[in-house]
Parts: C-alpha cells; structure tokens; sequence
C-alpha cells in the first residue's frame, strides 16, 4: 500500500516539477543582460566598459527598444545609437526613422543617430548593422532588445559581427508583451512569446550548425 502511495506521488510530482523548471528557467535562457551589475559605463577594461554604439532593433515593443536606448545615450555609455528596422507599413516611415524621431524628439541629437531602414528579421538586423559598425570601425557595441529576444539576437548577431566587434547584450527593463521575468507565463502572450523563442533559438542554432 505504501509503496502504491509512493509511486502515485511521483507520477504527480514530476510533471511538476517539469513544469516549474520551464517557468523558471524559461526567461534565463531567453533573456541575458551583461551590465545590469554595472553602476555605469566605465573607462577601464571589463565588462562595465563604455561602448563605441548601442544598437536598438525594431519589433515586438518598439517604444520600449528606443526608450532603453536612449536611456543608456544620456547616461554616457556610447555616443551614438544605431536604430535597426524596416517599415512595418510599406508606404509609411521605416521603423528606424520612427525610432530616430523619438530619439531626436528626446533631444538625442541627429548626429548620434545611424540608421539601418531595410531589416526585416533579426538575421538582418545583424548584417544591415554588420555593415554600418564595419564602416564606422565600431568595436563595442550594447544590442537592446526585449527580454524574451535577447538571446537569439545575441546569436544572430554574434555570428554576424563576432569577429569585428564585441557585443554587450542589454534587454529593456519592461516590455508590454513579456509581463516580467516572474510572471511571463500568466498571460496566453506571455507564454507563446516563451515558447515561440525557444523554439526559435534551437532552429537558429541548427540550421547555423
């Protein structure tokens, strides 16, 4: 009988244990932010180290993209902001020209400013970029994008730019679609976002080899 009762509990408790594991571990493989121990940008060698640009990818929460990137502008770790994106509506301003705007509108003056207006995905958004850090000479740059993305942009991006510039990884700090780390998969958004780029990450990664 105590054997019955045994074996009945960890049919129960594994399934939830499983499903804990994926609720927990879920945003730490999506989401990384390499500076969110820094104080701020630093002049000495390390992970602290001030940036050449900050790169800020269109998509999912956009406003939230640009707000971050901004941020990081005024508080001095790179003085230039590439914005990456092409025009969600085809006969209207390119995500990046509608990210630029917030950004001029913030007093982020147009020469800090770089624009790439033909990215459709993230593989593009990493070699459109690829070619304006190449003719800039950039070395460092902080890639932002929405807690759920980080990872696989940092894998496209990585693959793109790995060997001309070393790139920082730093999600937004909210995001209308991702609730937050603790609570993403209480909404139906929340949850496919999670599983949608997991599923993602394991395809980049194979087909990349």
């Amino acid at each position: 009988m105590i054997s019955i009762i045994v074996k009945l509990f960890l049919v129960l408790l594994t399934p939830c244990i499983l499903v804990f594991g994926f609720v927990l571990l879920t945003p730490r493989i999506l989401s990384i932010d390499d500076i969110k121990n820094c104080a701020g940008p630093s002049q000495m060698q390390g992970v602290c180290q001030s940036a050449d640009a900050i790169v800020a990818i269109s998509g999912g929460d956009t406003n939230a993209r640009t707000a971050e990137a901004i941020k990081l502008y005024r508080s001095g770790w790179a003085p230039v902001i590439i914005f990456s994106g092409a025009a969600q509506d085809k006969q209207g301003a390119s995500n990046a020209a509608a990210m630029a705007q917030i950004a001029y509108n913030s007093r982020v003056p147009s020469s800090a400013v770089l624009l790439d207006e033909v990215s459709v995905n993230t593989a593009e958004n990493a070699s459109q970029v690829r070619n304006i850090v190449q003719q800039h000479g950039f070395k460092r740059i902080i890639l932002v994008t929405s807690p759920y993305h980080q990872r696989r942009a940092s894998i496209e991006f990585g693959r793109s730019l790995g060997d001309i510039a070393t790139i920082i990884n730093h999600p937004t700090s909210t995001d209308r679609f991702w609730p937050s780390d603790a609570v993403w998969w209480t909404t139906p958004g929340g949850l496919w976002l999670g599983i949608s780029e997991l599923v993602k990450i394991i395809f980049v990664s194979v087909s990349h080899g």
